[in-house]
């Protein structure tokens, strides 16, 4: 197995966004159960993160913002954007501990010696804007990460790869004009959130550097497969990057209630090993994901399962 760590903290817990929201404790408790109950359990390392320094949230984030969810939790509100995205009083916790956990990360792949990395926190991020919650995100943990990358160990270019069923709109604008960071994001169009359409391909010197693959409802692994071999690898190759991270969200599996995709849980795996494969080519074979979406709480831990297994894999080849 390739050293291998999972990143985590039982605070992402606390974040309690009320009885029948999707996105609840239940997920993080489910997947932690299932990989720790697993014989992959006991052959990754176990990692606590600590609440992330303001600074690196402010590097993707108004200042004001990020001040702005502290208030609104410690002072008991239960809304963040008026409609989706509920919090308590411990979710400014939780969410400093997500993007904690997101450059702890970074750090064990940059500097403690690992070669993958699943960050298996809560709330999520990849919808995060820069002074805007949505859709369940209150930072954007992919992002701080990618940043935190560049700026502490001088990475040239880092890509992100989103396959969140739901377009990941908070990384997009986090990037969309800037040619070190090249965005790709498979998600199903039409949904959540109106964004991510074909024409759009980031501005200025970032122009060329967004790459959106809207597939319809009801794509299988088939349609999946061919954006990975059409799109998504030559356009990985040709950015040659130091570094991959992947919002790895879930919900495109067949059970997903929010979505309407068909994946199955092995197509997981496979997408896995399609980016695992690009790591070798430019990165050392160093790889780091961080948990987005995925609502199905059955499918969502054997997908995850599935995922990390697949990330410890040694014996990977590269193609081109």
């Amino acid at each position: 197995m390739r050293r291998t760590a999972i990143i985590t903290h039982p605070d992402c817990e606390l974040h309690d966004t009320g009885p029948y929201h999707p996105e609840s404790p239940r997920r993080l408790h489910a997947i932690i159960e299932y990989l720790q109950g697993s014989t992959l359990g006991s052959q990754v390392t176990w990692l606590t993160p600590g609440p992330a320094a303001g600074k690196w949230i402010d590097r993707i984030h108004d200042t004001s913002y990020r001040k702005y969810v502290e208030e609104v939790c410690l002072t008991g509100r239960t809304l963040l954007d008026g409609g989706d995205t509920h919090v308590c009083a411990d979710s400014y916790h939780a969410a400093m501990l997500s993007a904690g956990g997101a450059l702890m990360a970074i750090d064990a792949v940059l500097r403690d010696g690992f070669e993958r990395v699943f960050v298996a926190t809560r709330p999520p991020g990849h919808h995060a804007k820069r002074a805007e919650a949505m859709g369940f995100c209150l930072f954007n943990n992919v992002a701080i990460a990618a940043r935190y990358a560049q700026e502490t160990y001088g990475l040239k270019r880092v890509v992100i790869v989103d396959w969140d069923v739901h377009h990941g709109n908070g990384t997009q604008e986090a990037f969309y004009d800037d040619p070190s960071v090249l965005f790709v994001s498979l998600h199903q169009s039409p949904l959540y959130p109106d964004s991510g359409y074909l024409h759009e391909l980031g501005e200025g010197d970032g122009h060329g550097h967004t790459v959106n693959i809207p597939l319809p409802p009801g794509s299988d692994i088939t349609t999946y497969r061919a954006a990975f071999h059409d799109r998504i690898i030559p356009a990985v190759n040709d950015f040659a990057p130091d570094l991959i991270l992947i919002s790895a969200g879930f919900d495109a599996h067949e059970s997903d209630p929010l979505a309407g995709m068909k994946l199955r849980t092995q197509d997981f795996a496979e997408m896995t090993r399609l980016i695992s494969q690009l790591t070798e080519i430019h990165c050392g074979g160093r790889l780091i994901s961080l948990l987005e979406g995925g609502y199905n709480i059955e499918a969502l831990a054997r997908s995850v399962h599935a995922h990390v297994e697949t990330l410890a894999e040694v014996g990977v080849v590269g193609v081109r």
